[in-house]
């Protein structure tokens, strides 16, 4: 004879209710104080049509480069033993916890045109990355990048290693084992800490106000356009704009939500 699930305690349901106001009700402000009746001539400012397209572009932009270095990464994190293996997982962790201005001044240090790398960059190339929209790029993915390699690394540890096994077995390099057997059996993984590191990029602020600047047209994303309108007193125009920003990461987030990251 099955038994019947039990119902949840009201211990239990209390404060799970009352954590679901506290993350839903401030967005419930946004919708009920935002100008609705001026909502379309404010959306068509192109100082606003031009911070949403930054921002669009930089975060994805973000998201291409956080694959490209974060995926190897996750996976040497979580294949290969090596010294020091502990303290990489801890560095790699910094950003998550750090606050963003100081990463943006750390970025300075190091990138900046009397810093480590960048005054190097500078005289050689003629190139200085602060105050451009590739160090927007560079801000953003700053910040992303340990979400994604959380989560590729997690599902790397949880993949069944009895297909990478099968395939050496069967002569395939570790290459061609890689690219045709690891990262297909963790996609899943790789499209949630994707997901994740562009929903985290879309909305970086510090590090991207201290190393990239607020220049309309040029650094300025639709965080730093959401500040510079408060700051100027309009807190309509504010919350419109952060209700843009809260529309497109929703839509995003719950487009992929159930193929790519619901567990099964």
């Amino acid at each position: 004879m099955s038994r019947r699930p039990a119902g949840a305690p009201a211990g239990l349901l209390v404060p799970a209710a009352a954590g679901l106001l506290f993350l839903v009700l401030p967005l419930a402000g946004l919708l009920i104080r935002a100008p609705w009746a001026t909502m379309p001539e404010r959306l068509s400012d192109p100082e606003v049509l031009a911070a949403l397209r930054l921002s669009l572009l930089c975060a994805t932009l973000a998201t291409v480069l956080c694959l490209a270095f974060g995926v190897p990464l996750a996976w040497l994190l979580a294949r290969v033993e090596f010294p020091g293996r502990r303290l990489v997982r801890a560095l790699i962790t910094v950003p998550l916890v750090l606050p963003p201005v100081v990463g943006g001044i750390a970025l300075l240090l190091v990138f900046g045109r009397r810093g480590l790398v960048g005054e190097w960059m500078d005289q050689t190339f003629g190139f200085s990355l602060p105050f451009t929209t590739t160090g927007v790029v560079i801000a953003e993915a700053f910040v992303a990048m340990p979400f994604l390699i959380i989560a590729v690394e997690g599902a790397l540890r949880g993949a069944d290693r009895r297909y990478e096994e099968a395939a050496a077995t069967l002569g395939a390099g570790r290459w061609t084992t890689f690219t045709h057997v690891t990262l297909p059996l963790v996609a899943p993984g790789i499209a949630a800490g994707a997901v994740l590191g562009w929903a985290r990029a879309l909305g970086e602020f510090g590090a991207t106000i201290t190393f990239a600047g607020n220049y309309p047209g040029v650094t300025q994303t639709m965080p730093l356009a959401v500040y510079q309108t408060m700051e100027g007193g309009d807190l309509d125009g504010a919350v419109v704009l952060s209700l843009v920003l809260l529309i497109v990461s929703v839509a995003i987030l719950a487009g992929l939500r159930d193929r790519w990251i619901t567990a099964p």
